[in-house]
């Protein structure tokens, strides 16, 4: 299987830093491709990458093996060109709770998971410089609406960030003033949120309620809020106006989950301190 890691700008964490991978496989006239994001420790040959969250996982049938050998040409190609280094070994799952010391805590919070939308073309267009320099303002733009909301940095993943907070208000106040900080950088970002209980040690988080958050953000489209029917249902006399996104099945997550998209969140900005507390 041919691998890939994402070079390029890399956010320090306590874990080192993360980032994005892509993997194809062909079998025959068929294609395998995973991707997400990852954890990499380490440096050099000592350097060891596993997936921070489940990868996403797609198949594509060509019919021919012909069809599929191009296909596979053109998208490793693709990789090349859009800051992507080939990656040598095994690709691991989350390393196992004894290895990262602590006991898990448990905890129930709203959970904010931010991504850039069309990064890797806006990076290729704009060249690693400058592209360094758009990240640094939007990571700055992002941990400022954080801090005024009280909200807790978990992790980056590349170009995106997952957040907690004590109150859904205050996470959903947070994440409509990130939208309309980082336009001013010319980014369009989509926003995910879910509630749950979610397990913890030192600064990592694990849990269903995790992916859950993960999945809804996948879910959402350029410059859009979406939240899962548990956020909304925290929420029913907060001023919030939600539309109706329908019912989702996530990939991975058991039962279909009912999406909506904020529409106005104004109504809360004063108090958004106060119930964020």
């Amino acid at each position: 299987m041919a691998k890939f890691l994402r070079i390029g700008v890399h956010q320090s964490n306590v874990s080192g830093y993360t980032s994005k991978a892509w993997c194809i496989r062909r079998a025959g006239s068929t294609i395998h491709l995973k991707w997400g994001a990852v954890e990499v420790q380490g440096a050099g040959a000592g350097r060891k990458v596993y997936w921070t969250f489940p990868p996403q996982e797609k198949t594509v049938r060509c019919r021919t093996v012909q069809r599929a050998q191009d296909y596979a040409r053109a998208a490793v190609a693709r990789r090349r060109s859009h800051r992507y280094e080939p990656l040598v070994g095994n690709i691991a799952n989350r390393r196992r709770t004894a290895e990262r010391g602590p006991e898990l805590k448990q905890a129930l919070a709203t959970i904010l998971f931010v991504d850039i939308v069309r990064s890797t073309e806006q990076a290729a267009r704009l060249g690693d410089a400058r592209w360094a320099q758009v990240m640094n303002h939007y990571y700055a733009a992002v941990r400022r609406e954080l801090k005024a909301l009280r909200g807790k940095e978990v992790v980056t993943t590349g170009d995106g960030l997952l957040a907690t907070f004590g109150a859904p208000a205050a996470g959903i106040q947070c994440a409509t003033a990130i939208r309309e900080a980082v336009r001013t950088l010319g980014l369009e970002i989509r926003i995910g949120m879910h509630a749950g209980e979610y397990k913890m040690t030192g600064k990592e988080v694990i849990g269903l309620a995790i992916h859950i958050g993960a999945r809804v953000a996948a879910k959402a489209r350029a410059g859009e809020v979406l939240v899962s029917s548990a956020v909304k249902d925290l929420m029913p006399a907060s001023g919030i106006r939600f539309s109706d996104r329908g019912a989702h099945q996530l990939k991975g997550v058991p039962e279909r989950w009912r999406l909506y998209r904020v529409e106005h969140a104004g109504m809360i900005r004063k108090n958004a301190k106060r119930i964020s507390a």
